[in-house]
């Protein structure tokens, strides 16, 4: 792990957390796998604050726990791999919500706040809030249809059963059986709607936890990258098709095969022509399919022509091209278009001199070395030095080539990205803590100007109250506003391109 991607966890940790928690994992991030015992050693805080960080820590599945050669004690592990996707639960909430509507968001929201929890618990929590927020009418029409959007969201595998102690001894092992992940709980409704009431009772799930299954959030977010980079790159009715293509994929084949099996032209037909919503897509699909197939990018194979032909997905090599475009842009917006140029020459011919450069780019000799070696500083391209002999002293019979590592530029790029994100955060909070008084008093209007509005007050005592703010304070607040609304925004992007190359990385 790199001290940047650290950094970025602990940040992470301290901004939802609270430094005691962020303390403990950072030690633990810092030293690796620990007992109890070295963690309160290093970290110098309280056991029992200790014990409550790594209980935290440990709900939240961030830390996990195994037995040490001692079998009586723990030893405790981080995952940083689970703290960085504190970062993306916006996104997670925004694809809840728009596919399964604000019953579910609040379902997944609840389960993402408390890391872990029985169905009973994050309904009743999910069904208090939905009261407070859209005022909500009958309970009871309330509790069932949270608990239908619950039992959804485990069928579509968003949600999925913790593992629980599956034998007694000093160290628990925690496990659960496969065809458990995803097996709703049976729940008594009348006893949900006394604990609704604050009325103690037991709905039938005690000791069965759920959580967020986040691979199946990334594998939507990897669908959609796929499908909007295709509609960009071609038109609405090709992301069409990739979405049917991605669809009859899983019916074959692993969610996260590097390439899928091949997918029948008969059945796709099938599946497009039941779907009304593109008829044009209906019309013409051998051509559109032709297109995918014979597009630079690859994301669509053929594979035979038995029965209309058969098709494969790249997942793989789409990711492999969606990272070169990232990389290219990155050139492009750091360095200018001629460096994008040379960047460019030296990915189509893979290995290159630095005179086939000059001569194939148009770009000034002077220019396009000093491009060159900038690119190489960057660790944007490599140099390979070879020589024709095995001399050393003759320095005319050594030439260098100049090569593109993609892996290593890409992890190159993740911990820009990493250190980036960090830097948004830390902007951000020097924005709020440096004008936290006038946030606040801005917040203070705002609140009793709209408690007044729904007494019924006159327009007058409304521009009363909101004349208390001086119109230099109010053009300050719009401009922090702005400046923090940018910020989230460019960490929202930022966490697309870390997802972008994570992806790369691990297929």
């Amino acid at each position: 792990m790199s001290a940047k991607y650290g950094k970025l966890c602990c940040l992470l940790l301290l901004e939802h957390f609270g430094e005691i928690v962020e303390k403990v994992a950072c030690d633990l991030m810092k030293w690796g796998t620990k007992p109890l015992r070295l963690i309160v050693a290093t970290t110098r805080l309280p056991p029992p604050k200790v014990k409550q960080a790594l209980r935290i820590l440990i709900q939240y599945g961030f830390v996990t726990f195994s037995s040490s050669q001692v079998a009586s004690v723990a030893e405790y592990t981080v995952k940083p791999e689970k703290i960085i996707l504190l970062l993306r639960y916006p996104r997670y909430l925004l694809l809840i919500k728009t596919r399964f509507g604000d019953e579910a968001e609040m379902i997944v929201e609840e389960t993402l706040r408390v890391g872990q929890d029985t169905a009973s618990s994050i309904i009743i929590k999910a069904a208090t809030r939905l009261k407070e927020t859209l005022k909500a009418g009958d309970g009871n029409l309330n509790l069932v249809t949270l608990r239908d959007k619950f039992f959804l969201l485990i069928s579509k595998q968003f949600l999925m059963r913790c593992p629980s102690v599956s034998e007694e001894a000093d160290i628990p092992a925690l496990k659960v059986k496969e065809r458990e992940l995803y097996l709703p709980p049976e729940l008594n409704m009348k006893a949900l709607s006394n604990m609704e009431k604050q009325i103690q009772d037991k709905p039938g799930d005690d000791g069965i936890y759920w959580r967020v299954n986040y691979d199946r959030f990334h594998q939507e977010f990897r669908d959609q990258v796929m499908v909007a980079a295709i509609g960009r790159r071609l038109d609405e009715n090709a992301a069409e098709l990739m979405k049917h293509l991605l669809n009859q994929m899983y019916l074959r084949t692993e969610p996260w095969a590097a390439t899928s099996n091949p997918i029948p032209y008969t059945e796709l037909k099938e599946a497009i022509r039941k779907s009304t919503t593109h008829p044009q897509l209906q019309q013409y699909l051998d051509q559109y399919l032709k297109m995918l197939e014979e597009d630079s990018s690859q994301f669509v194979g053929k594979d035979g022509d038995s029965g209309g032909g058969q098709y494969v997905l790249n997942i793989k090599e789409a990711f492999t091209q969606l990272t070169w475009t990232t990389i290219e842009n990155t050139v492009l917006e750091r360095f200018g278009s001629k460096a994008a140029r040379i960047f460019r020459l030296v990915r189509a011919k893979e290995f290159v001199e630095q005179e086939q450069i000059q001569q194939l780019v148009m770009i000034p000799a002077k220019e396009a070395k000093l491009y060159t070696y900038r690119l190489l500083q960057e660790n944007f391209i490599q140099m390979q030095e070879l020589r024709k002999t095995m001399s050393t002293n003759q320095p005319n019979k050594t030439f260098f080539l100049f090569h593109i590592d993609l892996n290593q530029v890409a992890r190159m790029m993740l911990e820009v990205c990493y250190h980036a994100t960090y830097n948004a955060m830390i902007r951000r909070e020097h924005e709020k803590n440096e004008n936290r008084r006038l946030i606040e008093k801005q917040q203070r209007i705002a609140s009793i100007t709209q408690n007044l509005r729904e007494q019924g007050a006159t327009p007058e005592q409304l521009a009363e109250i909101e004349e208390m703010l001086t119109p230099p304070e109010r053009s300050l607040v719009e401009k922090v506003r702005m400046m923090l609304n940018k910020l989230s925004m460019a960490e929202l992007q930022l966490d697309e391109t870390i997802f972008i190359l994570q992806i790369f990385l691990n297929y």
